[in-house]
């Protein structure tokens, strides 16, 4: 199971890139995605009124991961780690990055943030071959 980020969705709903497409629908058909829900608010969120009931459906047939007290909790304590060694990074990409970590999942983003949070142990990044 692989959580995409909104910037790979993007790209998908986009098409412009067909290996990133290709390769998403081939995750799909295998029921290899999940969805933070910050990530799905920000999908819904970015779309026009017109698309929004057919990007609901569509999405709907993801498992939506929600955050839990513990996923705040080890916010917080990336949050002193990254400020220790300098590092800033925003609420909903921690929130994505601590989603993903606490159930084992890589990531797939094209937001270089979730590299500069895999290098101090945050995450795992997905790079598909």
């Amino acid at each position: 199971m692989i959580l995409i980020d909104t910037s790979v969705w993007i790209d998908y709903f986009r098409g412009a890139d067909t290996r990133l497409v290709s390769h998403v629908q081939g995750l799909l058909e295998e029921d290899q995605v999940a969805l933070a829900v910050p990530v799905r608010i920000e999908l819904l969120g970015g779309c026009s009124l017109k698309v929004l009931p057919r990007l609901r459906r569509v999405l709907d047939a993801l498992p939506v991961l929600i955050p839990t007290d513990t996923t705040w909790e080890l916010m917080e304590r990336w949050v002193e780690k990254a400020t220790a060694k300098g590092k800033r990074f925003g609420v909903a990409d921690l929130l994505i990055a601590a989603i993903a970590a606490q159930r084992g999942l890589p990531l797939w983003s094209l937001d270089r943030d979730f590299v500069r949070m895999e290098k101090i142990g945050f995450v795992r990044v997905y790079a598909p071959s």
